[in-house]
């Protein structure tokens, strides 16, 4: 068998190749073909700032971490299932709420794609080995952390949602951008909030599956806050107003989620290996 076969099956390895490629030519086409994107005007800014930190730092984020992934590295396995995760995120955004266009295709193989290579790696993801490899540090922060995401994202959409529940109107932020509905309230307050709150649960009770989660999410809140912040900045270019409350919490966010990841990361010993390794028989793999 090949070492890179023993650590990570080819099937995911060539889908994050793939992945890659493809993420490339949306963002490159999206940020660079005048007038591609098709949505309203109070959307462009949004997806100009995700494709601009897309393919920024989550593409070579992705193709580093793939690297060390295929070489044993548990700290690249870890930050390969986050970015991951985020691309899945992205995507899964795109080929939901984005207008029609020539690249409707990519979005949703971009979609299958992070979602195979996602699920797939989480299963492999020896959780205990992960937690023996991060030791006795401290989990108050990173619990603390999640716990005040899933308060603030919860308050964040609701403030929007009750009100215009109680009217029976629309969210002001779907009417504007003539949308049935909003993917993002979907996927932050049906997915995004309760993995975090399971996360903090988990980690609170030390179980390893809460690290498991927690490594992989906060590469993934480290992302994402960074494509918002990069939203920000296109839309306060175009003119749109953006509350400057709004920015310096979201700055302090991401930064608190870089420093809370590199300090999780760090604690993992660089001799650590992959925690996939133990699955070598599994059928993704080539003798």
């Amino acid at each position: 068998m090949t070492v890179s076969g023993d650590v990570l099956p080819r099937s995911y390895v060539l889908a994050s190749l793939a992945t890659l490629v493809l993420t490339v030519v949306a963002t490159v086409v999206g940020l660079f073909v005048p007038g591609f994107y098709r949505d309203a005007p109070v959307l462009l800014p949004q997806v100009y700032g995700q494709d601009l930190l897309t393919l920024a730092v989550a593409v070579p984020a992705l193709a580093a971490s793939l690297y060390f992934a295929t070489r044993g590295s548990l700290r690249g396995y870890v930050v390969w299932l986050g970015v991951t995760g985020y691309l899945l995120y992205t995507y899964a955004s795109y080929a939901f709420m984005t207008a029609f266009n020539e690249l409707y295709l990519v979005y949703t193989t971009l979609l299958w794609l992070t979602l195979f290579t996602f699920v797939g790696g989480m299963v492999r993801l020896d959780a205990a080995a992960l937690k023996r490899a991060v030791g006795e540090t401290s989990t108050r922060s990173y619990v603390a952390f999640q716990l005040l995401l899933v308060v603030l994202i919860t308050l964040l959409w609701l403030s929007e949602i009750l009100p215009s529940t109680l009217a029976g109107t629309t969210p002001s932020s779907i009417a504007e951008a003539g949308l049935p509905t909003s993917v993002i309230y979907s996927f932050d307050l049906g997915i995004v909030v309760p993995a975090f709150a399971l996360s903090a649960y988990w980690l609170r009770k030390r179980r390893p599956w809460g690290y498991a989660f927690t490594a992989v999410l906060l590469v993934k809140v480290a992302t994402l806050g960074g494509a918002v912040l990069a939203m920000a900045f296109f839309m306060v270019r175009d003119g749109q107003a953006v509350p400057v409350p709004q920015i310096v919490i979201f700055g302090a966010l991401t930064l608190a989620s870089v420093l809370l990841m590199v300090r999780l990361l760090s604690s993992i010993g660089p001799e650590s290996a992959s925690p996939s390794t133990a699955s070598a028989t599994d059928t993704g793999h080539e003798t």
